[in-house]
């Protein structure tokens, strides 16, 4: 099985690096809006294996990005203000630790695990009810603590990055039960639609996307979808590669290997380069590279 992985999503360890936000720690809107974890891992499958991973669990984190939208306008639910002051009271202590580097966004959505164990505790324990029950949840705050962290600046101060924050994570507590309960009617339909897709990505030379085992619904555009998971790490290539592309990065160092014909190294670099962007380039004309020679083989 080919396996071409796409890159560490390390906006956390290299935060401060990139002046742009990271497009990582929040929904991609050219993979479906689905949120990629700062520290995921993200892989583009081809046969093999491939058509075992479009399963219905894979599709949990894609419909609950899809259904989250769908369900916002009859889930709007105000916070009530007396959320804000214990939560705004732990976020301090958090942020103190190192302002600098306090991600608003980040954080907002960290606290969504223990929230949305809570809110789904009532359904048994590895069952699809209980996945999609707390893939609904993390996507309320994922929307929320996004939309809240939005306007405000990493140069901001702790009470403002908290207060941003905590807007965010109240407003996905008030109505993660109602999009919970939106969204359960419509996982069935969004599955089955997803499957299709993802056994033809499989036969596709782009491949279907995973992140964290999650399926990636890009709309027909893989490209974009990798391009934009990309652009959330600063990468310098040494060397392209060539023949079946295999690449792993982990800890903000990536290596890859042409099995046998090349071999090419990145790493995120401690402070960006003026010339990052042109290394960006570099990466996505070596992958496009292999795609080519790749169709041509199959020919």
């Amino acid at each position: 099985m080919t396996r071409m992985l796409l890159g560490s999503i390390c906006a956390l360890a290299v935060a401060g690096v990139m002046s742009t936000p990271s497009v990582a720690s929040a929904g991609i809107d050219a993979c479906g809006d689905i949120d990629v974890e700062a520290n995921g891992m993200c892989t583009a499958e081809v046969q093999g294996g491939c058509d075992v991973k479009c399963s219905p669990v894979t599709f949990e984190a894609a419909c609950a990005a899809k259904l989250e939208a769908t369900c916002s306008g009859m889930c709007d639910a105000s916070f009530e203000a007396s959320c804000t002051g214990s939560c705004e009271a732990d976020c301090m202590g958090r942020c103190d630790v190192n302002p600098g580097n306090f991600d608003c966004d980040v954080d907002c959505k960290a606290q969504a695990d223990a929230h949305c164990a809570g809110e789904c505790s009532g359904t048994a324990s590895g069952s699809t009810a209980r996945g999609e029950c707390e893939a609904s949840c993390k996507a309320t705050f994922s929307s929320e603590c996004e939309g809240s962290c939005s306007g405000t600046p990493p140069t901001a101060d702790c009470s403002a990055k908290c207060q941003a924050n905590c807007e965010g994570q109240c407003t996905a507590e008030a109505n993660a039960r109602c999009q919970v309960m939106c969204q359960s009617s419509g996982y069935a339909s969004c599955k089955s639609m997803l499957k299709g897709g993802c056994e033809a990505e499989c036969d596709s030379p782009e491949g279907a996307i995973f992140c964290d085992g999650n399926y990636v619904d890009h709309g027909g555009n893989a490209q974009e979808c990798i391009d934009a998971i990309r652009a959330a790490v600063n990468i310098t290539v040494d060397t392209s590669a060539r023949g079946s592309y295999n690449a792993e990065c982990s800890g903000g160092t990536c290596m890859a290997e042409a099995e046998g014909e090349a071999s090419a190294s990145c790493s995120t670099p401690k402070s960006a380069p003026s010339g990052g962007g042109a290394g960006l380039l570099a990466f996505a004309a070596a992958i496009g590279a292999v795609l080519t020679r790749r169709k041509s083989r199959s020919s």
